[in-house]
């Protein structure tokens, strides 16, 4: 098969649904397929709509067997006020073209109407930033191949009936990018029910979940890094690994971590991931800075040590669909604590491998980092049952070819009709 991969950024850009689909790429290269990946030149999420966000050379380039286009984002002073306001209008494609958020490449809008390989299939990424998703839909339609679908939907809190996160990644315009899908893949339970709810058919909804790699995030020195982190005896480590925000929960942690200094506990707080301006403007007033290690972006070996060094692994995000990163720790053996949110509430099984937390409660989040904290052998209980999960239940292999299988099927059933 020729597979054509539609998405909003592409690595070395960082973040969730890049990494699964730069991983799916080369999966199925390895496989004998044929992959091209249409993305924009972007490395920074604010290089969609700002200057100063930093961006790759645009043009086409081998990476791994895949061939990548990477085209210019077009970016321009004051455009998502401009966007949100042409947004308005009563039409649901257009609607997906101008949302704010939107990477606009129209090298991209042009290639999918001048693209001539025999593509077999079309699977484009990631909700809310529909402009690839578009440009995929508008290709696949053109060539009368099937066009499949990875939203990766934020669900944010189910208590909030009015929860802005979950309004953003259900509004109509992106749903009738669903709608007009042949599959969907779905990383849980949840955001199965949510789209049946929407009105979605259940056997056009493929459910995935994600997998780990030990090997590319276990194995790291502990020692050295706790030494580099300047850990003193006894001393329990919370690790945070994602895109520092309020988004992501690094706001919360930081306030919650700061209610316990206050009551006298000891311990230290390990950020690590890009920082995004909501973050660095609470950071510039915070006072506890001092007990905090800010690593970053990091590399793969120090993202190992990253997970060697820390004792409890905390993502109060507001916004994920799944949570690589959980699995990540998992691996490690290290036990996770996250908001009941999105689809973090169904990775973590509470009492089982982790603790949850209402979402945005802070001082409920307080006292649960406090109890383990506490309880070491409840930390080593909580990771150990997570490590064995991973190695049942979260193999990439077992996912990838899953994946496969569906375009297999997909291709087939075009083919018949």
């Amino acid at each position: 098969m020729h597979v054509a991969h539609f998405i909003q950024r592409y690595p070395p850009a960082l973040g969730g649904s890049e990494a699964y689909f730069a991983r799916l790429s080369r999966y199925l290269v390895a496989e004998g397929e044929h992959v091209t990946v249409s993305t924009t030149n972007a490395l920074d999420l604010n290089a969609f709509w700002s200057l100063r966000g930093r961006c790759l050379p645009a043009g086409i380039s081998h990476e791994g067997g895949v061939l990548v286009h990477r085209h210019p984002v077009w970016r321009w002073p004051g455009r998502r006020y401009l966007l949100k306001a042409l947004s308005l209008a009563p039409h649901r494609l257009w609607q997906c073209l101008t949302l704010p958020c939107n990477p606009i490449a129209w090298g991209m809008w042009h290639a999918a109407e001048r693209m001539q390989q025999p593509i077999a299939l079309v699977h484009a990424t990631a909700f809310p930033y529909a402009w690839p998703i578009v440009c995929g839909l508008r290709l696949a339609r053109r060539l009368r191949v099937p066009f499949l679908l990875t939203p990766f939907l934020h669900l944010g809190d189910p208590e909030d009936a009015a929860d802005r996160t979950r309004r953003a990644y259900l509004r109509p315009g992106l749903l009738a990018l669903i709608h007009a899908a042949d599959r969907v893949f779905v990383q849980t339970e949840l955001e199965r029910v949510v789209l049946v709810h929407h009105g979605v058919a259940p056997d056009k909804l493929v459910l995935l979940g994600m997998g780990v790699d030990v090997a590319e995030c276990a194995g790291g020195n502990r020692q050295r890094t706790r030494l580099e982190w300047r850990v003193t005896d006894g001393e329990v480590v919370i690790g945070h690994l994602a895109n520092n925000s309020q988004e992501k929960g690094t706001v919360d942690l930081l306030r919650a971590a700061e209610r316990l200094w206050q009551a006298g506990r000891r311990f230290r707080l390990v950020l690590a991931g890009p920082e995004m301006p909501n973050f660095r403007s609470f950071w510039k007033n915070y006072g506890w800075r001092d007990r905090i290690h800010r690593g970053g972006v990091l590399t793969e070996q120090q993202k190992r040590d990253f997970y060697a060094g820390i004792d409890l692994f905390a993502l109060p995000s507001r916004s994920d669909s799944f949570g690589i990163v959980l699995l990540e720790a998992w691996a490690n053996g290290v036990p996770n604590v996250g908001y009941r949110a999105g689809g973090i509430a169904e990775v973590i099984r509470p009492g089982e491998d982790g603790l949850l937390v209402r979402c945005g409660d802070v001082q409920s989040l307080t006292e649960t980092l406090s109890r383990l904290l506490d309880d070491a052998p409840l930390r080593i209980a909580l990771g150990a049952s997570g490590q064995n999960r991973v190695r049942r239940d979260f193999q990439w292999k077992d996912k990838l070819d899953r994946v496969r299988s569906i375009y297999e099927e997909v291709v087939e059933l075009r083919r018949r009709s």
